[in-house]
């Protein structure tokens, strides 16, 4: 299929060829009819594109920030890589469509093959043939409605939820700042609310436009007229709300606001504009600042967003899908009309050119619509139900491998970690063939196979899980897919590598054994890396071999996280020491040469701190301190190991030290953080060529997994839980 895409280092924009998207359960795939371009967000998208990485800088502070703390937490080569990942890759663009549901996900009983629907969201509703999108972005659309109108669904909730903070009655006076696409759909919404509207903009004829679809007077911001307006319409005392629908790095708008407003007023901000707020003229006037965020509740909250759980209607009357179904109902009775927005529609296959000529200024729009080859006809008749063919699971060995053939890799899975840490180090690898890239988002699939030179992309899983020729799969997807992905590669007879965590549960685990059982299939690697870190490596070997039981102290200072990141999802995702902690106790047990017998868990009230000791059979000890209250500007791995006499100490795989009969220090200059990935995969590389023993036994993986899993039985009884053998 075909979608828009631009390369934010670059600024290249272009329509790529990328897989259709799988229909996930909890989501429908929609074909699209039609799609919206905001020419307002998009535009600003485009422009920073094309800007120096200075300019890019300046105008993204936060972004900078970011970078700012990766470099003191992971240093400047992880973080450039990781940043330079980012730019150099393919972004999509776009928010808002109308289009056919051509397929239903399990859970999905509201709508069926062949309904019209408006999507929403910046991951699910792009310019492309083909969206998945979750339950809570799409909304049916109306009866009569036409495709073209509801594809304004998405930009009508933003301006149908800067209305609802406003808080408009009957009779009021309200200033429109900025007569954009959103602006004069805020104008329309506000009519609708029995409202008298005065708007602001420096372009005649968006002032014009604005006065037809209801406003009372539009003018200049500059102009005498909007000033007489408002004293006529308001006695004098100023209008009881403004939004701020306008964008650029003036402050005038907000200067505007105040100097227009009542006496305790509301100011709305629902666009991105200046916000030097005058404090004399907001603290004399104490007027009410708010802001609007987006379609409404529930946007950027990955519970309601993706796993679909409603905000009950009793306490969270508009969410972001009721306020999407509310405006296409405005628009379907005629309340709201879009129809003079509509400046262009060009065709889907001459995106490219549209954004240029928006761009450049050659093309004057308020809004424009891109049409889908034979879909906007299309809308509205019932599709054709697809037919899946559900193939049984043949047990397969690997065959051997011919002498001087290349590995063949394919890679479920193409996220941050995936294209930073372990993709840079197998493309162009001498021996190594990455063969096939499976994600279920088309567009990150294809800017894996651009950037490290797949040979295939897809979403169709099981067309690698049944190709011969691949001798290896990576599962790097989320936590909550991980074992299951693996039990399928295992039984396909692959030998695998999947990232920490191997399971979340006991019953996960269980079934994983039972795969390697069943198949005779013992080809399985995690994503310890650590144990494989040169320094650590060269560290053991100075420290040397040991006598007595040994105590091991790991401090892991791991922050706080974004909100919105889906580590917080623990229902699905597990705990983040779930997710992680199987490093740290793999790092430990790899230097305490055996695998521990038992677990004691702890948690510091109100927060996610734990201390989780491990007692090994010789009688050594290891606590590892996984914090989050911690200090951003301190080291994020810690560990000292005592014993003999002898301490040997590691700082953040930076520097590394033993302390004993001869002192060995590392060198003192600042290096680059190598936490063993390449060396990881090297080996792993080596055992899938030769048919050798995996880098780490798979009853160490097991007992590994058994001991992180441990932790959260350990937390729920308060007492030390002993672990019998994972097997």
């Amino acid at each position: 299929m075909k979608q828009v895409v631009q390369n934010y280092k670059s600024g290249e924009l272009t329509v790529l060829d990328v897989p259709v998207p799988g229909c996930k359960p909890g989501g429908v795939l929609v074909r699209t009819a039609y799609s919206l371009i905001s020419t307002g967000t998009e535009l600003m998208k485009v422009s920073e594109a094309g800007m120096s990485m200075l300019g890019k800088a300046r105008s993204r502070p936060d972004q900078v920030a970011k970078v700012v703390q990766s470099v003191a937490t992971n240093g400047v080569p992880a973080t450039y890589r990781k940043v330079m990942g980012k730019l150099d890759s393919y972004t999509p663009l776009g928010y808002s469509l109308c289009g056919v549901v051509e397929q239903v996900g399990a859970g999905i009983d509201d709508v069926k093959v062949g309904d019209v629907v408006a999507c929403a969201g910046n991951e699910h509703a792009l310019h492309a043939e083909l969206n998945w999108v979750p339950k809570n972005l799409y909304t049916p659309v109306p009866d009569g409605l036409a495709p073209r109108h509801a594809a304004f669904g998405t930009v009508g909730s933003i301006a149908l939820q800067g209305v609802r903070q406003g808080e408009p009655q009957l009779g009021e006076v309200a200033l429109v700042i900025g007569l954009g696409l959103i602006g004069q759909l805020v104008v329309q919404l506000l009519v609708a609310s029995g409202v008298r509207v005065v708007g602001v903009d420096p372009d005649p004829a968006r002032c014009e436009l604005a006065e037809r679809l209801g406003a009372d007077a539009c003018g200049d911001p500059g102009s005498a007229a909007v000033e007489a307006s408002v004293a006529e319409l308001t006695g004098g005392h100023g209008v009881d709300q403004v939004y701020l629908a306008a964008g650029g790095g003036s402050n005038q708008p907000v200067e505007l606001a105040a100097r227009m407003s009542r006496d305790r007023g509301r100011v709305v901000d629902i666009g991105k504009c200046r916000l030097d707020l005058p404090w004399n003229a907001y603290y004399e006037k104490e007027l009410d600042v708010r802001f609007s965020r987006s379609y409404g509740p529930g946007r950027y909250d990955p519970e309601y967003e993706l796993a679909g759980r409603d905000y009950p209607i009793g306490y969270v009357r508009w969410t972001e899908r009721r306020n999407l179904a509310c405006f296409l109902d405005l628009l379907a009775r005629g309340r709201v009309d879009v129809e003079p927005l509509v400046s262009h529609v060009a065709d889907f296959d001459d995106a490219v050119e549209t954004y240029q000529s928006l761009k450049d200024g050659a093309l004057k729009a308020v809004a424009v619509l891109f049409r889908y080859p034979g879909q906007a006809e299309a809308a509205g008749t019932e599709a054709a139900a697809p037919v899946v063919a559900v193939p049984s699971v043949e047990v397969k060995r690997s065959p051997v491998r011919p002498a001087g053939t290349p590995v063949r890799l394919a890679f479920v899975g193409a996220g941050n970690y995936a294209t930073s840490m372990l993709l840079p180090h197998l493309a162009g690898r001498e021996g190594v063939e990455l063969s096939t890239v499976v994600t279920t988002t088309a567009l990150s699939a294809a800017n894996a196979q651009r950037k490290f030179g797949f040979a295939r992309a897809t979403t169709d899983l099981d067309a690698v899980l049944d190709d011969p020729s691949v001798d290896a799969v990576f599962v790097v997807t989320r936590h909550s897919s991980h074992a299951e992905l693996t039990q399928r590669a295992l039984l396909a007879g692959k030998a695998v590598f999947v990232e920490k965590p191997l399971a979340l549960t006991e019953d996960e685990l269980a079934g994983v054994l039972a795969a390697v059982e069943k198949s005779g299939n013992d080809r399985l690697q995690v994503g310890f890396n650590r144990r494989f870190s040169p320094l650590l490596q060269e560290a053991r070997k100075r420290f040397g071999a040991r006598s007595g039981p040994a105590s091991l102290r790991y401090l892991v200072n791991a922050g706080r996280l974004e909100h919105g990141s889906w580590y917080l999802r623990q229902d699905s995702e597990g705990s983040r020491f779930a997710g992680e902690g199987g490093h740290f106790i793999d790092t430990a047990s790899w230097l305490l040469g055996a695998d521990p017998v038992s677990v004691y868990a702890l948690t510091t009230p109100g927060n996610e701190d734990l201390q989780v000791v491990l007692r090994y059979p010789d009688g050594s000890t290891a606590t590892i301190s996984y914090v989050t209250t911690g200090a951003s500007g301190f080291p994020k791995e810690t560990l000292d190991l005592v014993a003999d006499g002898r301490v040997l100490k590691l700082d953040d795989f930076v520097r590394a030290s033993v302390y004993g009969p001869e002192r060995w220090v590392s060198s003192r200059l600042p290096k680059a953080r190598d936490k063993g990935q390449n060396a990881e995969l090297a080996a792993f590389v080596k055992a899938v060529r030769t048919g050798g023993p995996m880098p780490v036994p798979l009853e160490s993986l097991v007992a590994t997994t058994a001991a992180t899993l441990a932790v959260r039985t350990g937390l729920a009884s308060g007492v030390p839980v002993t672990l019998a053998g994972a097997r």
